[in-house]
């Protein structure tokens, strides 16, 4: 009786188990708040361009990660020709872990988000 017991307790949480990691997984806004907060209080780019001058896209959405394309934002108050766009940096947000990664150009290689490095 009892091994019969933990087998449908083992089956029910084998099954129901997908869906709790999928409930827990981060949302595109809430992954890019995340990054624009970590960003912000790490003042990764407060000797560069200004946050308020700068925009964020979603390039690429997975079951594993949302990656964001962080762009200089041409205006009169930011300057800049406003018919160019460039790319300041890449990084991908993990649905599951919430772990950071920064896209290294110079290396073609993601990496951990370290700030110290990004500066």
């Amino acid at each position: 009786m009892k091994k019969i017991r933990l087998i449908a307790i083992v089956t029910a949480i084998a099954l129901l188990s997908p869906n709790l990691v999928l409930a827990s997984t981060l949302k595109e806004d809430a992954a890019l708040n995340l990054l624009l907060r970590r960003l912000e209080h790490d003042r990764v780019y407060a000797k560069r361009i200004s946050l308020d001058c700068v925009t964020f896209g979603t390039e690429e959405a997975t079951k594993e990660y949302f990656q964001f394309v962080l762009k200089e934002n041409h205006t009169e108050k930011c300057g800049g020709d406003p018919d160019v766009s460039p790319v300041v940096d890449r990084y991908r947000v993990y649905r599951a872990s919430e772990k950071i990664e920064w896209y290294e150009v110079a290396n073609d290689r993601w990496r951990r988000y370290d700030p110290a490095r990004i500066r």
